[in-house]
């Protein structure tokens, strides 16, 4: 996650300071209106988005270069291969939406699993971050269109089904999402994005100990995932266990060094 990968949630000041901390970057596409995007469709239904305004000097040299490779190759092989070349241009310089299109543009000319998912998880993170609801949709769907071809040859990447699922979570139909989770978890019951996106939706939806189950597996078999640790803390606290909410705070000082993770900690800690 993403993410990512990972679609996060925003509970009081406390987590407003935890959460905006972590790296963010402005999806900016100037899509073509009223360009409905298919699911299963991988032409490139977005126009090119265009952020040579931010790009440092070298950024715009190579890409200028590499759009104008583009513009004369004939050979899909070479073609892919500049695409590719200038999404991680773009990728380099935080321009998601941008990167992603050019993979896109790469996965579109030379379809291999591996191009496919390259474009699948570049649309996965911009959508992370994107702000508007049209933009949000398009970008899901554009995820799911270059993600589901891979799980069509291997179904049995659950990482790319957890995407697939949130990409639902958000949409009109967020059932369909949160039965894909469920069987993910019945597939694999200690899956870490599968059990940390579970945590997250049910204190979106103020189960707050139901919240507190899924984060207690996850931590059990990652107990490296740092938000999860954190979010388990503030479960236990938003369904009243303050005293599992205090012991498991004071402990969680003990396994990060990040600030903004240690000043949302203390800031529970006194409102205990």
């Amino acid at each position: 996650m993403k993410r990512s990968q990972i679609i996060f949630l925003l509970f009081g000041v406390v987590l407003i300071v935890v959460l905006f901390s972590l790296p963010m970057v402005v999806v900016e596409n100037n899509e073509e209106e009223g360009m409905a995007v298919e699911e299963g469709d991988l032409g490139s239904t977005f126009s090119d988005p265009q952020h040579n305004s931010s790009l440092t000097p070298e950024a715009k040299e190579a890409i200028t270069r590499l759009k104008g490779e583009m513009e004369v190759e004939e050979d899909k092989e070479k073609f892919a291969t500049f695409a590719d070349s200038t999404a991680r241009v773009f990728a380099e310089s935080g321009k998601l939406d941008s990167a992603a299109y050019y993979y896109g543009l790469a996965a579109d000319n030379v379809p291999n699993l591996s191009n496919l998912e390259r474009a699948g998880n570049a649309y996965y993170e911009a959508f992370g971050f994107a702000m508007d609801e049209g933009k949000t949709s398009r970008l899901a769907s554009k995820t799911r269109a270059y993600l589901n071809k891979v799980l069509e040859e291997d179904p049995s990447r659950l990482d790319l089904k957890t995407k697939v699922a949130m990409t639902y979570v958000s949409s009109a139909n967020p059932m369909q999402g949160i039965t894909m989770l469920r069987d993910i978890l019945e597939q694999e019951p200690t899956n870490e994005e599968a059990l940390f996106n579970m945590g997250v939706l049910s204190m979106q939806t103020g189960q707050y100990k139901r919240a507190a189950e899924r984060f207690e597996d996850l931590v059990k078999h990652h107990p490296d995932n740092i938000q999860g640790q954190f979010y388990l803390g503030v479960s236990y606290f938003e369904s009243n266990q303050k005293n599992k909410a205090k012991k498991h705070f004071e402990a969680l000082r003990q396994l990060t060094e990040d600030e903004q993770i240690l000043t949302g900690v203390e800031n529970y800690l006194e409102r205990l």
